[in-house]
């Protein structure tokens, strides 16, 4: 998540709101985290319910998400999976 100062939202709106259409971005105010802003339709899902995207605890992972965690963290042990992705 990228993050901007409150003054680069005053300098830059153009800059924060064109970040903040693509992904929630953090707005700033003496180096703490104080704002979150995003585009409506990223909202809109999170208000519904709708996004998608979801957190487990490990212990309560889908068995298929937990094989694909498992496939992922094996390859990163070997070595492989960082550049090697196009």
């Amino acid at each position: 998540m990228r993050q901007f100062t409150t003054g680069d939202l005053n300098k830059q709106v153009g800059d924060v709101t064109d970040a903040a259409s693509r992904e929630p971005v953090v707005l700033t105010r003496h180096n703490k985290p104080r704002f979150v802003l995003m585009s409506y339709e990223h909202y809109e899902r999170m208000r519904s319910g709708m996004d998608p995207r979801r957190a487990h605890h490990i212990s309560k992972m889908p068995d298929e998400h937990a094989e694909l965690f498992g496939e992922a963290i094996r390859r990163l042990a070997k070595g492989e999976g960082y550049d090697d992705e196009s």
